[in-house]
């Protein structure tokens, strides 16, 4: 009931400055943890679209004129080449869905690996 009180002066009692200080410091702290946690991450499914995204625009850029076997094999050989690779290993920790739409919006493998870091 006292900190409800005013001072003559029409300014709040020293318990309701503490009160209020508190309570915007703890506002705060609730504030950051809310906005750190809103960086939400891509699943196991998309990690393995940005692998197949990555890999297929390896194989065009090395092999424009490519059959479509070569092709293929080739996307096999960089998928799991990636999937060795230790950015791909933690996609699913570490790779944000603002990261994941521009890699999959990406034109080369270059612009992937930006997006990424």
């Amino acid at each position: 009931m006292r900190a409800l009180i005013r001072s003559p002066s029409g300014t709040r009692a020293p318990m309701a400055r503490g009160f209020l200080a508190l309570f915007g410091i703890w506002l705060f702290l609730i504030s950051l943890l809310f906005l750190s946690g809103c960086k939400k991450k891509v699943d196991a499914e998309q990690c393995d679209q940005l692998i197949d995204r990555y890999a297929t625009l390896v194989v065009r850029e090395r092999f424009p004129d490519a059959p479509a076997e070569q092709i293929q094999r080739e996307q096999a050989r960089e998928r799991d080449e990636a999937r060795g690779d230790e950015n791909f290993r933690s996609c699913v920790s570490e790779v944000t869905m603002q990261e994941f739409d521009c890699a999959m919006k990406a034109p080369s493998a270059a612009s992937i690996e930006k997006c990424l870091e």
